[in-house]
């Protein structure tokens, strides 16, 4: 997936898109074949998913649900307890296609929904079926003792709404990779274990209404679930919009960020990006790879302390200059110091220019003395700046960059970061986030050796070090500006200090 060039995406998410939509109708169509389907069952839980989703929909106090949030999957699952599988599916139709869009084009995006859950009901009530907890065979709800006795029926209710979960995440996966190129053996990781833990929840709520379902008090004692199951989902919600105001707060920091210092545009994303591939390499995921991504896109939030004139002088800098610049690491801690989600991403936007040797700033520390999220940062940081073209110098080529960072490891680099990146790139390619103002970044795809035979970058002699302002692009206005090495001052403003 990360292979093909932008222009070839579109036509790959349509088929993608396209695929689901059959699986679905492969999965539904034998219970419109089957003249045994309960269909007054399938028509109850339909209009009750559906009903359910319309009212989460809705808003209250002023907010939606975020968009492809299930809250009301317990009832889902509850059809995928009480029917068999082809039946489920199509219980999950219309409360999919009704499920929450705000983005364009929303028809493509609820029939996606739709087909994506009725693909999962169908493997969670394989699931549920294949581990001996489905009802007899011909059953209609309404009669008991038609599951596995207790506590023997919990273990294949949980497989099914791990299944389920399972399913939505590799499909989100797979149009994800389509639409945006991201890898697909990790894109789906994510989701799945932010995802499981409410979804088993949720498993085990859709049980307990279709235990009660099929009690002697019916279907009225089925509906009682629903407040609990509401409470539920509508915690899950909450959680869901807490992430959205987070990520809204980090967009307006990184946007004041660009506002004071347009040379930095882009800078802090792609600086994210490449932290997220080491923190990825090093076996981090779940909170910890999003603390590292979110360090890494704010680790310049203190040049809005810099006066604007050091940021965008073409000239050397003074010593006194320089000093007042190399105070925007504890500039951005100060900044980001009562955000209380950002946790380790405070320590790593302090000490983003700390060297392993002890000869970065502002502390001076030490090998293990520095946070691991800033070591992961120093090194993406550097690596950006290498790789990014600006209006008055050119991108070295990835490959030399790489070989650039190892050159420098264990002197300025943490040399474990920098094998993850190596790697990372290595097996994935690079392919950086472009913004507007930006569109001759290096993109190399995994696996690719172009650039192993450029000529060494140059260093520094004086810093001891490689300049990272590569090389002035032909017809561009030169800035002269002193240099240092990797995690030092850049010349473009983008990844120093």
């Amino acid at each position: 997936m990360r292979g093909l060039p932008p222009a070839a995406r579109p036509s790959l998410m349509w088929t993608v898109v396209l695929c689901a939509v059959l699986a679905a109708f492969a999965c539904t169509a034998p219970a419109l074949a089957d003249s045994g389907t309960p269909w007054t069952a399938v028509a109850l839980l339909a209009l009750l998913y559906l009903g359910c989703e319309l009212a989460r929909i809705c808003p209250q106090a002023g907010k939606r649900a975020p968009e492809g949030i299930g809250s009301f999957f317990p009832v889902l699952l509850a059809a995928v307890f009480l029917l068999p599988p082809a039946a489920a599916a199509l219980v999950a139709l219309p409360g999919g296609f009704a499920q929450a869009v705000v983005r364009r084009p929303a028809w493509v995006r609820r029939v996606w929904h739709a087909a994506q859950q009725a693909v999962a009901a169908w493997a969670a009530g394989r699931t549920f079926g294949l581990l001996g907890g489905a009802p007899s065979a011909g059953s209609p709800p309404g009669r008991a003792a038609d599951f596995a006795p207790f506590p023997y029926v919990l273990l294949p209710a949980v497989a099914a709404a791990a299944a389920f979960c399972l399913v939505l995440a590799v499909l989100d996966a797979a149009v994800l990779a389509a639409a945006e190129g991201r890898p697909l053996r990790s894109a789906w990781r994510g989701p799945l274990t932010r995802s499981l833990v409410p979804h088993c929840v949720h498993g085990l709520a859709g049980l307990m209404m279709a235990v009660l379902w099929r009690s002697p008090y019916g279907l009225p004692a089925a509906l009682l679930v629903l407040l609990p199951m509401y409470i539920s989902c509508w915690v899950f919600a909450q959680y869901h919009r807490e992430r959205a105001a987070h990520q809204a707060t980090i967009r307006a920091l990184v946007q004041a960020v660009e506002l004071k210092d347009r040379y930095t545009r882009g800078h802090g994303e792609r600086v994210g990006q490449a932290s997220a591939m080491i923190a990825r390499e090093l076996g981090m995921d779940g909170d910890r790879l999003e603390v590292v991504r979110i360090a890494g896109i704010l680790h310049d939030l203190g040049k809005l302390g810099v006066p604007t004139r050091l940021l965008r002088k073409d000239g050397p800098l003074t010593p006194e200059e320089r000093r007042v610049i190399e105070l925007h690491p504890e500039y951005g801690h100060e900044m980001v110091r009562g955000i209380g989600f950002l946790g380790e991403a405070r320590s790593a936007i302090l000490h983003h220019h700390e060297r392993v040797d002890g000869s970065g700033y502002p502390y001076g520390l030490t090998g293990e003395q520095i946070p691991v999220p800033a070591r992961v940062v120093a090194v993406a940081d550097a690596f950006d700046a290498m790789t990014s073209t600006r209006s008055y110098s050119r991108a070295r080529p990835v490959p030399v960059a790489l070989a650039e960072l190892e050159r420098c490891a264990g002197a300025h680099f943490d040399p474990v970061m920098v094998r993850a990146l190596v790697e990372a790139i290595g097996r994935d390619g690079w392919h950086p986030v472009v913004t507007a103002d930006e569109d001759d970044l290096q993109v190399i795809p995994a696996g690719s050796a172009r650039g192993r035979a450029a000529a060494p970058a140059a260093a520094d002699p004086d810093a001891g070090g490689p300049a990272l302002s590569g090389l002035p692009a032909q017809g561009a206005r030169t800035r002269v500006r002193t240099v240092d090495p990797p995690g030092g001052r850049e010349s473009d403003g983008g990844g120093g200090p």
